[in-house]
């Protein structure tokens, strides 16, 4: 989903904007909890993927990842990813447990 989509409401679409526009995505790409907390800094935490993206835990558990950020159903570890960067699996990372 490309911003100014029509599936995609306007209250989103200026977040993931504002998410850009700040230092590109979070200070390190990386560390869970930075992507975790720059996901909750700009309140897209609950926005929808564009692409929903199967995630491995670290428990083994497989869940769909659909939102910015999403929590194992097993172990309760947080999964993040920020809007810039979502379209690639590999940048999906988890930030802790219940965190």
């Amino acid at each position: 989903m490309a911003l100014g989509d029509d599936h995609m409401d306007k209250k989103t679409e200026d977040k993931i904007k504002s998410c850009s526009g700040n230092d590109g995505c979070a200070p390190d790409l990386n560390d869970g909890k930075a992507i975790v907390n720059k996901v909750r800094q700009v309140r897209v935490g609950d926005g929808l993927l564009a692409t929903p993206h199967e995630v491995i835990c670290e428990c083994g558990q497989h869940f769909k990842m659909f939102h910015y950020e999403e929590k194992c159903p097993t172990c309760g570890m947080v999964y993040g990813v920020t809007p810039c960067s979502s379209h690639i699996k590999e940048n999906i990372k988890p930030a802790g447990i219940n965190y």
